[in-house]
Order: C-alpha cells, then sequence, then structure tokens
C-alpha cells in the first residue's frame, strides 16, 4: 500500500523489486554478486590496512590509492547489501528518506571514485615528466587538500540533486525497478515535471566525469610523449609499467560507466530492462572488487609487503610448532 501525506504527495517508503523479468533467478545472480562484495571488502580492507602500516607505501601513489580504496568500500556497501536482503529475504521496502541517504551516497562517491581517478593519472604524469621534482610537487598537504577537493565537489553537485528529487510530487506508485534508488527510476514515479532532473543529472555527469576523462587523457598523452621520448626500450618499458594498473582501473570504472550512460540514451528501447539494472550494479562493484586484485599483482612494491606479510605468519608458526 502507498502511505502518502496529502499535503506534498512524499510517499513513506519505495518498494526495490530487484531485476524485473528475473526475479526466479535473483538466489543465483547474488551468489556472483555477494562474492564479488566479499573479494572487494577483503581486498579494500587489506590495501588500507598495508598502506596504513607499511612505511615504504607512505608515497603519494599509495596515498592517491588509499583514497580509490576508501571510496570503493563506500560505494559498494551503499548497495550491494541491500540488493542481497532483495535477492535472499525479499527484504525490498526502503524509506523515502533512505532511498535519498543512499541516493546520495552513491552519486557523491561515484563522483569521488572519478576525481581520485584523475588526481592518480596526475600523479603518473608528475613521476614520469618530473621525476626529480616528485616529491616537491605532491607533498603530503598537496594530497590532502587534493583528496578534499575531490570529496566536497562531489558532496557539492550531488546535495542539489537530493533536494530536486525531494521537492518531486509522487502519485505513479512507490515500484522502483531497480535493485537500488537510481535518481531517474525514482524521478519517473513523479508526476511533476522532471526536465529540471534530466537536465541537472545530465550536468553532473558532465562536470564529473567529462572534466576528469579530459584531464586523465591530457595527462596520458603527455606521459605518451614522454615515455617515447625516453633513449632505450628498457627505460620506455619500465616507466609505463608504473602506470599498468591505473589504466586498468580506469577501464574497469569508465567501460561500464560508459555503457550505463550510452545505453538509457540511445539505446533505451532496445536493451532490456534487466541489462541494464546488471550493469548499473557492475559499475558499482566491479571497481571495488578488481582494483585491490590488480594492484596487488601489478605493483611491485604491494606485492612485496604481502609476500613479506604471508612469509612473516609462516615463520612465525614454524617458532611456535
Amino acid at each position: 500500500m502507498i502511505i502518502l501525506n496529502q499535503t506534498d504527495l512524499t510517499p513513506a517508503s519505495f518498494i526495490l523489486t530487484g531485476i524485473p523479468g528475473l526475479e526466479d533467478r535473483h538466489f543465483w545472480i547474488s551468489l556472483p554478486f555477494c562474492t564479488m562484495y566479499v573479494v572487494a571488502v577483503v581486498g579494500n580492507c587489506g590495501l588500507l590496512y598495508l598502506i596504513r602500516y607499511e612505511d615504504s607505501l607512505h608515497k603519494s601513489m599509495y596515498y592517491f590509492l588509499a583514497m580509490l580504496s576508501l571510496t570503493d568500500l563506500v560505494m559498494c556497501t551503499t548497495t550491494i547489501p541491500k540488493a542481497l536482503c532483495i535477492f535472499w529475504f525479499h527484504l525490498k521496502e526502503i524509506s523515502f528518506d533512505e532511498c535519498l541517504v543512499q541516493m546520495f551516497f552513491i552519486y557523491a562517491f561515484t563522483g569521488m571514485e572519478s576525481g581520485v581517478l584523475m588526481l592518480m593519472a596526475l600523479d603518473r604524469y608528475v613521476a614520469i615528466c618530473y621525476p626529480l621534482h616528485y616529491s616537491t610537487i605532491l607533498t603530503n598537504p598537496i594530497i590532502a587538500k587534493a583528496g578534499l577537493a575531490t570529496f566536497l565537489r562531489g558532496v557539492l553537485l550531488v546535495i542539489p540533486l537530493t533536494f530536486i528529487i525531494k521537492r518531486l510530487p509522487y502519485c505513479r506508485g512507490n515500484i522502483i525497478h531497480h535493485t537500488y534508488c537510481d535518481h531517474m527510476a525514482v524521478a519517473k514515479l513523479s508526476c511533476g515535471n522532471i526536465k529540471i532532473n534530466v537536465i541537472y543529472g545530465l550536468m553532473v555527469a558532465l562536470l564529473i566525469g567529462g572534466f576528469d576523462i579530459l584531464c586523465i587523457s591530457v595527462s596520458y598523452t603527455m606521459i605518451l610523449w614522454a615515455v617515447v621520448s625516453l633513449s632505450s626500450a628498457e627505460a620506455r618499458r619500465k616507466a609505463f609499467s608504473t602506470c599498468t594498473a591505473h589504466i586498468y582501473a580506469i577501464v574497469f570504472s569508465y567501460s561500464p560507466a560508459f555503457f550505463c550512460f550510452f545505453s538509457h540514451r540511445f539505446g533505451g528501447h532496445k536493451i532490456p530492462p534487466s541489462c541494464h539494472i546488471i550493469v548499473a550494479n557492475i559499475y558499482l562493484l566491479l571497481p571495488p572488487t578488481m582494483n585491490p586484485i590488480v594492484y596487488g599483482v601489478k605493483t611491485k612494491q604491494i606485492r612485496d609487503c604481502i609476500i613479506k606479510i604471508l612469509l612473516g605468519s609462516k615463520d612465525t608458526k614454524s617458532h611456535s610448532m
């Protein structure tokens, strides 16, 4: 039943249906979701632990990686536990205020994820193009200010989005065909004018995503120029290998984001809604799952720290025996 406040037509709660058309497969869909979420939590917490306690990782590159890990943890924890509750226990109800809070965290931290990837691209640019001045340019205060600015940008741009949603009258039911409170999925339940929601949502996407992609593109253009100009093939390989993990992180983050963005605008009627929703969840789950794995495998310093901890634990066990 829809409980409405007669003065502002605001529903007391929404019903999240999960993935429409695949309700009978919810349990099986939940298994990879749950596995990826556990890997994401363990992997990112492990990275944060290593960066906190290993002195060799107290460098700007790893501070930015710690920001990325923290962002990833918040991003996937905002949505996946609720999705699993829908899949396993059919707990589909979410209050209006909880829906707004979830929406705020999703968009603020996906914006921060994009911003941190941009900062990491700038970090690689400085490291490769100005190696002698790397430590003097990217000092701890500069890193802290850049991280704070990225966080505030996401928060300040997303706060108006929640107020725009809150002001709408809702008289088209309270059923959201999604696993979380997607901005436009909620807006479409309104019987009011949602043109400002569409325009502002597009503006936020362009201000955050467009600006960050531009900065990343410029950074890597300059990096390629600097790497190509190096004299030896070994020096070029070594210089570019420091960017490999970051390039993977960009691909994992932006590929599903581009699919969601363009399919909604140009292929919305050709692609099944279930496909949209699955990719939207992958967008929030794939980067947190894969980033710790990629950085653990591709970054020598992190790999060495993991090996040192594992060997240390084995030595401790052998001594105790």
